[in-house]
């Protein structure tokens, strides 16, 4: 991935309409950016139209960024994250209220809420991926970690820690096999 100062130069220069700049943009910040639209809408489809979305506002608006306010990065992703909150708004239609009283309630109620089961399902099942996570070694985590909610690439990992290519990968290979011998086992 770009260093905070080459992404900061490349928005610069997208701002000025060098549609270069913003293709070298594009390239380093896509996978992130891909990775946390799908996070939040779990379709590819719709992450990817959401990508596209963003793209479109940011070369639109890149001359609102301001080094000053945060990292590029930053910026970029939470363009990214408004432009999938914005398509989870509009997937939801408008309904009419019912007339009856007893209706209206169950119309109110969160479609999207879990069940105390399901909560408590939930939780017992993030408690026992912490305590697999917890078993890993420092390295294996931070990579798994990175690759999974940054959306990293093995040569972006290497880069970031700093570590050969093959021993990255080593890492992530080695903790995902150990997390799912661990989930697996129950071993929590």
């Amino acid at each position: 991935m770009a260093e905070r100062e080459q992404l900061a130069e490349w928005l610069a220069a997208t701002a000025r309409g060098d549609e270069q700049a913003f293709k070298r943009l594009y390239a380093a910040t896509s996978p992130q950016l891909y990775a946390l639209l799908l996070r939040i809408l779990r379709s590819p489809e719709r992450a990817q139209d959401a990508l596209q979305d963003a793209y479109v506002r940011i070369w639109q608006k890149a001359d609102t960024y301001a080094p000053e306010r945060g990292a590029p990065l930053t910026w970029l992703l939470s363009i990214a994250r408004y432009r999938a909150l914005d398509m989870l708004r509009r997937r939801r239609p408008e309904v009419a209220m019912p007339e009856e009283p007893d209706r209206v309630a169950t119309l109110l109620e969160d479609e999207q809420s879990l069940s105390p089961a399901q909560e408590n399902e939930n939780q017992q099942s993030l408690a026992a991926i912490n305590a697999c996570l917890g078993q890993l070694s420092d390295e294996q985590r931070e990579s798994v970690l990175l690759a999974y909610y940054e959306g990293l690439t093995h040569q972006e990992l290497a880069e970031r820690m700093d570590a050969p290519l093959g021993t990255v990968k080593s890492w992530i290979r080695r903790g995902l096999l150990r997390l799912r011998d661990c989930l697996a086992g129950g071993a929590v």
